[in-house]
């Protein structure tokens, strides 16, 4: 380490990303001899599994999202930068922010996670398909859901009616298959007796997924138990289809050959992610950095860039093989176990003990909810299904809240949407241009 006057200068971790590793490496760096800096563009940790619930108005945003400064107000070592990181110039080791600032590192640690993947489409497929990866995009799909059936209260052409009335959801993975559900169940009870031209309950939801079946990384027997409690709730899996063009009055599907037209104006997209921007700009300061074709950089067993064990790369923004030779899923239990891993790395190359092997990923099993009292789950044999999966999913889901105020407000705000049936956070917010 270099040194001045003042004697030795503490190690510099510099960590890009509030997400889960990014949050759970600072965190685990509390009680090491170094000085942290955590930069994110927002000032909050957002708890991105439970995005779905905002979007259609059982959450608010407030209930999932924690500020970064109160996470790390009693982390003396830790200090909050609001930042967008603009590059990165490994020579100098130095994070470059849009602003200019240049803050330098002894070890970096990037994790910025993934963005929506529209394979080749994002010009034309982002404005009318919104993703669900941020507060903003929640926000955006709740005004799209629930502004569909305020037209539709208005609307007295029946074609221009059951069009506003017809939701496509894009994906069949997890998030896929919760935002189908809660869209149902919002369209079916939560709001079955709120209109008088309408019945709500006529609401189309459609789940379109390329291959033969939802919850692909599931068990089969689950898989097909899923499907079954998507269609109770009303939704219409369409399997083995493909969507081939999405307009602002409807999208066309292929089902098998067979290319047809589906007018709606709600589409959400749930059918892929790729890395965030950040993985290309590490590829630009370092070229012999392999992407892979969703831009994820190909980490070591240790988590580093190779050649450049100062530079940590976690979460859904790194290519990392398990031990099964295939790249770990982007699901948060690996961006926190990585981010834990690394801090300890980080930890005791600066006290000078022996190095760790390289990162195991353990593996707790799996686990996706379809509506009130349905879900499954998958943990090494043990599957559940039902109501026993339905509240394991709940208790996880609070267990890994950030802060003791959000897990108590969702606990709250849970129980009230239980009892009642109800959602109360329901409220249609104008697009940016529309305020203009």
């Amino acid at each position: 380490m270099s040194t001045d006057a003042a004697g030795p200068q503490r190690h510099r971790v510099v960590i890009v990303g509030g997400g889960f590793g990014g949050m759970l490496c600072a965190k685990g760096l509390k009680k090491s001899p170094v000085d942290v800096t955590l930069i994110d563009r927002r000032n909050f940790h957002l708890f991105q599994p439970l995005l779905y619930q905002v979007a259609t108005g059982g959450l608010s945003p407030a209930n999932i999202a924690s500020p970064l400064r109160s996470i790390f107000k009693k982390q003396r070592n830790c200090r909050i930068l609001m930042a967008e990181v603009s590059a990165f110039d490994l020579d100098t080791k130095e994070v470059v922010t849009a602003d200019g600032r240049r803050i330098p590192f002894d070890s970096l640690v990037v994790a910025t996670g993934s963005t929506h993947h529209y394979f080749g489409k994002d010009a034309q497929y982002e404005p009318l398909a919104p993703g669900l990866k941020t507060i903003e995009d929640a926000t955006e799909i709740r005004r799209k859901v629930l502004g569909a059936f305020e037209r539709a209260e208005k609307e007295p052409d029946p074609a221009a009616r059951r069009r506003q009335l017809t939701f496509v959801v894009v994906g069949g993975g997890p998030t896929g298959v919760e935002m189908a559900g809660s869209i149902a169940e919002l369209a079916h009870q939560t709001m079955r007796q709120d209109f008088r031209s309408i019945d709500p309950a006529s609401a189309r939801i459609i789940l379109v997924e390329n291959s033969d079946r939802i919850l692909q990384t599931f068990a089969e027997k689950l898989s097909g138990k899923a499907l079954k409690a998507l269609q109770a709730l009303g939704v219409e899996p369409w399997l083995g289809c493909k969507v081939t063009d999405i307009r602002p009055d409807g999208v066309t599907i292929d089902r098998g050959g067979v290319v047809e037209p589906v007018p709606c104006e709600t589409v959400v997209w749930a059918a892929g992610v790729k890395a965030s921007p950040l993985g290309a700009k590490l590829k630009e300061a370092l070229p012999a950095v392999e992407l892979d074709r969703g831009g994820r950089p190909t980490v070591t067993p240790d988590c580093h860039l190779p050649g450049r064990p100062d530079v940590f790369v976690v979460g859904d923004l790194a290519s990392h093989k398990g031990a099964d030779g295939k790249p770990l899923p982007g699901v948060a239990p690996v961006a926190m176990q990585q981010g834990e891993y690394v801090a300890d790395v980080i930890d005791r190359r600066v006290r000078g003990l022996s190095s760790r092997d390289g990162f195991r990923y353990w593996d707790k099993g799996s686990m996706a909810t379809i509506g009130r009292n349905r879900a499954v789950a998958e943990t090494g044999k043990l599957k559940l299904s039902g109501f026993v999966a339905w509240l394991a999913w709940l208790f996880i889901h609070i267990l890994y809240l950030a802060r003791f105020e959000n897990r108590v407000m969702v606990m709250w705000q849970w129980f009230f949407n239980y009892v009642t049936r109800n959602r109360s956070a329901r409220l249609i917010t104008n697009a940016r241009e529309d305020r203009a």
